[in-house]
């Protein structure tokens, strides 16, 4: 079918690599590129000899835009699948501009210095993605991304409108370290210390940090606390999604995280103004995250299982009507199968499917969108078969 250019080499690219070798009647070609090459090339190493998947190797910097597009113009891939960071979304579309290439990535763009999760910089690509005569796929991942999915499936199959949107994001995993991040510490942290907001008629509302906290009993895992977040996909589905009142996202939280994290908030530790220390300028989030555990080396230890999905309410045919899709993955399979735990698994097996989408041709519109602009259907029956099963609830227990 065609080639793909992967940006980036983390736990999430690491499942998306080894999805796209188990796919390789659509994936011919990948080619790995990170800052790093030598983790290209063990994962080449380890990869090449179960897949027909032919994988090439490459250094790059994803902040260079030129050094983006030579790299592209070298490999000519039908798409470019982002899994860099977030604050390298811009120079990658750049690249993919000048070179007329499909883009997909799982997370919008955020720049460094503010912990500001929105999708303007990236909605501000539409025209010219369109005169260009490609597409930009944004946030498929999970939460972006098939929480998006999931609720154009429910809009397109169960639902005349839909009112109220919850997203729960629950983990029940257990690591065994005291403290540790389950993805990109410095993300991850930005993203727990922000306030939190949701939308209500069509207004955002904000929160304190971890101010709105429920209890929900989730299928496979149990009773857990879950706290209101501000989370990106919120602002794409308020505005794709018909008859929107209300949505939120939560997610579950154990005491013993909050409380370290609490702790490491009030000596300054998750501050990101740069200081002085011994004459070198040093952002303390980017030295915590060299301190903490190693999301990556989580996988062998992790136990428990997950639960991400989305509780809609809304009308069919005049009636009231509530719906819950969710997935269940476990940690320990997702270790099995493919050496990362279930928090890598569930962003990178839909970043393939995202960018299958694009080289089948199943998806196919010139311009920059969001995933639940797209007709659900063969992305949902992907999720079946590639390892993110999807389960249906008609009668959910609702989050007051």
């Amino acid at each position: 079918m065609g080639k793909c250019m992967i940006i980036g080499c983390g736990g999430v690219a690491s499942v998306a690599i080894h999805k796209c070798c188990q796919n390789s009647e659509v994936f011919e070609g990948i080619m790995i590129a990170s800052r790093t090459k030598s983790k290209c090339d063990a994962l080449k190493e380890k990869l090449q000899p179960t897949t027909k998947t032919v994988i090439e190797t490459a250094q790059v910097n994803a902040d260079n835009v030129d050094e983006l597009i030579a790299l592209i113009e070298a490999y000519k891939p039908d798409v470019v699948l982002n899994l860099a960071l977030p604050y390298q979304d811009l120079t990658i579309m750049d690249a993919c501009l000048a070179t007329k290439t499909h883009y997909v990535d799982t997370a919008n763009y955020e720049p460094l210095d503010t912990a500001k999760f929105e999708y303007k910089w990236q909605w501000a690509y539409r025209e010219r993605f369109e005169k260009a005569g490609i597409t930009a796929l944004l946030g498929s991942g999970f939460d972006p991304g098939v929480t998006g999915v999931f609720s154009a499936y429910a809009m397109k199959h169960h639902f005349d409108e839909i009112n109220y949107i919850d997203i729960l994001d629950c983990n029940g995993g257990d690591h065994g370290y005291p403290f540790a991040t389950n993805f990109n510490p410095e993300i991850n942290i930005r993203e727990v210390s922000a306030k939190g907001s949701y939308i209500e008629d069509g207004k955002w509302i904000e929160t304190e940090p971890m101010e709105i906290k429920r209890v929900y009993n989730f299928k496979g895992v149990g009773e857990k606390d879950m706290y209101l977040l501000h989370h990106e996909e919120l602002e794409s589905l308020a505005l794709n999604i018909k008859g929107i009142k209300r949505i939120r996202f939560f997610m579950t939280f154990g005491q013993s995280y909050l409380t370290h994290l609490k702790c490491l908030e009030n000596v300054g530790m998750t501050s990101i103004e740069p200081i002085m220390y011994e004459g070198k300028e040093i952002v303390p989030l980017q030295f915590l995250k060299a301190v903490l555990p190693d999301p990556a080396s989580l996988g062998p230890r992790t136990v428990g299982k997950t639960n991400i999905g989305c509780i809609f309410r809304g009308k069919k045919d005049g009636k009231d009507k509530t719906y819950y899709l969710y997935n269940i993955c476990d940690h320990q399979e997702c270790y099995k199968e493919v050496g990362s735990q279930a928090i890598s698994y569930t962003t990178g097996v839909p970043a393939m499917i995202g960018a299958m989408m694009i080289m089948t041709g199943k998806w196919n519109k010139a311009g920059v969108y969001n995933i639940e602009e797209f007709d659900p259907d063969p992305f949902m029956e992907a999720l079946n078969k590639w390892g993110l099963p999807w389960e249906e609830d008609f009668n959910p227990v609702l989050v007051d």
